[in-house]
């Protein structure tokens, strides 16, 4: 360590790996807003912050299987922090957003822009709950959207409002892996009700399969365009985290063949 560092703590790491897991690859830069942001709420330097990002980097097997490497010079903390994050993904992601939040001198509801109005009457236990799932939906989106780009993963559409971060496991069926990124696609609203509905699903090697019930409307130019015509075909890469295999094989058991 240079003359004038400090070591980071827990916090800061966690901190570091709350943001690496919203922003792209190529975007962990000094210059980036939040960069700044963060290193101006600890008190370390936009260098310093885009470094332990780039530590992260170093521990994420999908960069590396991008061929990515990272920074090398990672410490013990951030291993432990990085593994903690994977084994626990909503717990530790909403404790790294209580967090922020707290530095930010704000709620965790404000922080994530959660509009809780029709709320005014819900009180006690209830209305926890339902604050709960917005917040935790809100940063779902956040993170998978970012994982892929803010892009459909079939079609390539762009547009926010079109896009939905869509469980592979769905909310109800696995409250352990709702933040989980690895639990998340993004889809067009359209593909998202068939993905839903088991019309269409996403294999292990990660392709397209469209269930043979659309193939009976092929002529309608509707259903070949956007369910036939991607039919086989691999889904946009993700930038970070890669749909979980287990999670597809069980989606897989829900396709209509």
């Amino acid at each position: 360590m240079k003359e004038g560092q400090s070591l980071w703590t827990k916090e800061e790491a966690v901190l570091a790996i709350n943001l690496y897991c919203k922003i792209p690859f190529g975007q962990m830069h000094s210059r980036n807003k939040d960069v700044i942001e963060l290193s101006t709420l600890i008190n370390r330097s936009p260098s310093a912050i885009a470094r332990k990002l780039g530590n992260f980097a170093s521990l994420d097997p999908k960069l590396r299987e991008r061929g990515i490497k990272g920074l090398e010079n990672i410490s013990k903390l951030d291993t432990q922090v990085w593994h903690e994050y994977m084994q626990n993904w909503d717990e530790e992601f909403i404790e790294g957003e209580k967090l922020l939040a707290k530095k930010k001198q704000t709620t965790i509801e404000q922080l994530n822009n959660v509009d809780l109005e029709n709320l005014k009457d819900v009180e006690g236990k209830e209305r926890e709950r339902l604050v709960k799932v917005r917040v935790n939906q809100s940063l779902f989106r956040k993170i998978v959207l970012t994982n892929f780009n803010n892009q459909c993963c079939i079609t390539g559409i762009d547009v926010p409002e079109l896009i939905v971060a869509s469980h592979i496991l769905p909310w109800s069926a696995d409250a352990g892996n709702r933040l989980n990124p690895k639990n998340g696609l993004a889809l067009n609203t359209l593909h998202d009700r068939a993905f839903d509905c088991g019309l269409i699903t996403v294999t292990e090697d990660l392709k397209i399969k469209v269930s043979p019930k659309l193939y009976k409307g092929k002529d309608v130019e509707s259903i070949q365009q956007n369910f036939i015509a991607y039919d086989g075909k691999a889904l946009i890469e993700p930038k970070k985290f890669s749909p979980d295999v287990a999670f597809l094989r069980v989606h897989n058991q829900r396709f209509k063949s």
